[in-house]
């Protein structure tokens, strides 16, 4: 399908400057523009590239103030970034989406599968399931007894539900994550081996909740460990037992949570942040990548990194000095010759 700049802009609640009937029918990167397609540009150490684009329309800020002439049309939103996310997600519900029951699959003559559903090829779906309208579940997902999947919720290829969890609305489930493997629970025994403690609870993602590809949520030892809504979690990560993961809260790849920490709503994880036991998270902190986090964080709005974790102020005030250590290594070697002359 192709769009005249005019209308995307009244979708965007936009402003044209350019030529407002150029049409586009595809989107590309704005280093990598070509004719016919619509780009964005929102960070600036990227406004190099419009100037010599061959994208058709280009999205920007309206604060943007170009520093010579531009040749595609460009429209002016007040934010470029979320103004490409909505034309993206627009785009995506245009797409044909599978529907249907493919064969050979397995439903359980007890479960319960809502309107419009889609089941792909070698699916399992266990006793008691209940499965919500326009529910997409694609081929091999694994889905235990007594689970839950709420209207909308997408689950990709080779994801495995075990028995009893609850996912809410609209959730989307990467492929190949685990969500409800047992918890990490082994008590030590007066033999030097481990007995291990049963792993009773189970996982809860509320609406909306995203998680990527090859992630693993296990469930409460009791209870459950619960995801709130509009968390989204990237691939790779790890989510111990017993964890409650705050409201609106994002965490990018290869982070790990360890066993019943309470993090807060609206933080923000940097990759491979790593959190001890056990710890409470207040609401919208944010931790750089590679952080490690020893100790509860109280203070709401702090901003963390390093390893261990300290304040970002303190951080980099200490990065400055450990920088500058071969320079005071050196001096203090030549201040210990210096003392040892004198001296003689």
């Amino acid at each position: 399908m192709k769009f005249k700049a005019q209308d995307i802009a009244e979708m965007l609640q936009g402003v044209v400057d350019g030529d407002a009937h150029i049409e586009v029918s595809g989107v590309s990167k704005i280093e990598e523009g070509k004719p016919g397609t619509l780009a964005f540009l929102s960070n600036p150490k990227y406004e190099h590239y419009i100037y010599d684009t061959n994208a058709s329309i280009v999205l920007v800020n309206k604060s943007f103030k170009p520093s010579r002439s531009v040749k595609p049309t460009m429209i002016r939103v007040d934010d470029s970034y979320q103004a490409v996310a909505t034309l993206l997600q627009m785009y995506d519900e245009m797409r044909p989406k599978p529907k249907g029951i493919e064969e050979p699959s397995f439903i359980s003559k007890s479960a319960i599968i809502g309107d419009e559903p889609y089941i792909g090829a070698f699916a399992y779906i266990g006793s008691n399931v209940k499965i919500g309208n326009n529910v997409r579940i694609y081929p091999h997902v694994y889905i235990g007894d007594n689970v839950t999947v709420g209207d909308g919720s997408v689950l990709y290829a080779g994801v495995k539900i075990y028995e009893g969890c609850k996912l809410g609305k609209d959730c989307v489930v990467h492929a190949s994550t685990v969500i409800g493997a047992d918890g990490f629970g082994f008590a030590p025994s007066n033999h030097n081996d481990y007995k291990k403690v049963p792993q009773i609870g189970n996982v809860i993602l509320e609406d909306n909740v995203e998680v990527g590809a090859n992630a693993c949520i296990d469930r409460a030892t009791m209870g459950s460990t619960i995801i709130r809504k509009g968390v989204k979690l990237d691939n790779l990560i790890q989510v111990a037992h017993n964890v409650e993961v705050g409201e609106n809260t994002v965490i990018a790849a290869q982070s790990g949570v360890s066993g019943s920490v309470k993090i807060g709503k609206n933080c923000m994880f940097g990759g491979q942040v790593g959190i001890a036991g056990h710890l409470q998270i207040a609401d919208e902190v944010k931790a750089a990548a590679q952080t490690g986090i020893p100790s509860s964080i109280k203070k709401e709005g702090a901003i963390f990194q390093g390893s261990p974790a300290m304040e970002i102020g303190k951080f980099q005030k200490s990065y400055v000095m450990y920088r500058k250590l071969p320079e005071l290594s050196k001096k203090i070697s030549e201040l210990e010759k210096e003392i040892i002359e004198l001296k003689k």
